[in-house]
């Protein structure tokens, strides 16, 4: 399995990594970065990504070089043509790497997530598994299109996005079920607050802005009947009396704890709350924040606002509204419905041949 080297793309991977195993398959993991976190799962990881590689600096020179392709990603409107840029450079880089893995590993599939384009350059079938509301197809088209290497289309493509919020031609669908690493949840985390709960987190990628809503809540939080818990925030001092702190905590197993989460729009946040039916504030932005902000606002599972459009009212929207509620219930039985991870792993013979 091949993901980029960051914790949001490996992370949706592994469940399906963890049920190959159990049903007897050999897996590997193979990306970089911090993403090699995947080996606490157990699973073994190869890193074929250099220490040279870094988003941040790979990000400037597109920004210098295509100035209107980096307004547009910005204000979330650069469809594809930015990150496509971005993770082919991070994918050229990956392939030799990744070819040698092959050469000593010799497997017989690859599964790749869509931004890991890499995986589609080995003389092995390859499978594509959605990790977000995006065409995983499509990302991955324009991906290879921009690396140096030859890629090679593959085989099918595993669907995670619930039909009612994005629906693509073909595939084989699978449920999205949450992973988040390991982490220690506090006692007071694992179990309802006696008063409504609001998860406040944040991506675990670098980018501009990234603590602007966090700031935002906290403004509003004195004013709204509600606990509030920020993830990883900034600053602990000086925070209302109903706003608690916490580091890193496994954001899936927390949920089931909470009536709402404010957050960046990254892919596993977003299905992470649709699969546990909490309604959800996203943020849009960069990337697929956007359009996952608007897909979940679309289907009523969820406010889409930014930093300056958070009010107490609006927040106090997001945990009394019963059709938010109803609507993020709903999506959490279709999802439910969906082949589990362990189900495409008894059938995957048949899946790859």
């Amino acid at each position: 399995m091949v993901s980029a080297p960051l914790l949001g793309h490996v992370f949706p991977l592994l469940p399906l990594a963890l049920a190959l195993r159990e049903a007897g398959h050999d897996v590997v993991i193979a990306t970089g970065g911090e993403a090699v976190r995947a080996g606490e799962s157990g699973l073994p990881v190869e890193d074929v990504v250099g220490p040279d590689v870094h988003f941040g600096r790979v990000a400037a020179r597109i920004m210098l070089t295509h100035p209107l392709v980096a307004r547009a990603e910005l204000r979330g409107s650069g469809r594809l043509d930015f990150v496509s840029r971005l993770f082919a450079a991070v994918n050229n880089a990956m392939t030799a790497p990744l070819q040698a893995l092959a050469t000593r590993w010799r497997p017989d599939v690859v599964l790749h997530e869509p931004l890991a384009a890499a995986g589609s350059t080995l003389d092995v079938p390859s499978i594509v598994q959605d990790v977000s509301l995006f065409d995983g197809l499509e990302l991955t088209a324009a991906v290879s299109a921009r690396m140096k290497a030859e890629t090679h289309a593959p085989a099918t493509v595993l669907r995670t996005a619930p039909a009612s919020l994005a629906k693509f031609p073909g595939g084989l669908p699978m449920r999205f079920v949450p992973h988040a690493g390991t982490g220690e949840v506090p006692a007071w985390l694992a179990e309802p607050s006696g008063t409504p709960r609001i998860l406040v987190s944040r991506s675990t990628a670098p980018g501009p802005g990234a603590g602007r809503m966090m700031a935002a809540v906290v403004e509003a939080a004195a004013h709204v009947d509600a606990e509030f818990v920020l993830v990883r925030p900034d600053r602990t001092d000086g925070l209302p009396d109903n706003v608690r702190t916490t580091g890193w905590v496994p954001v899936p197993a927390v949920l089931p704890f909470c009536d709402g989460i404010v957050h960046h729009g990254g892919a596993g946040t977003l299905l992470a709350a649709l699969a546990a039916g909490v309604p959800q504030l996203v943020e849009p932005g960069p990337g697929d924040r956007t359009a996952h902000a608007t897909a979940v606002a679309g289907r009523g599972a969820g406010l889409k606002a930014t930093p300056r459009d958070i009010t107490p009212e609006l927040l106090t929207t997001l945990i009394t509204t019963p059709k938010l509620q109803a609507a993020a219930c709903e999506v959490r039985e279709e999802m439910a419905k969906m082949p589990a991870p362990a189900d495409i792993a008894r059938q995957w013979e048949s899946i790859v041949t």
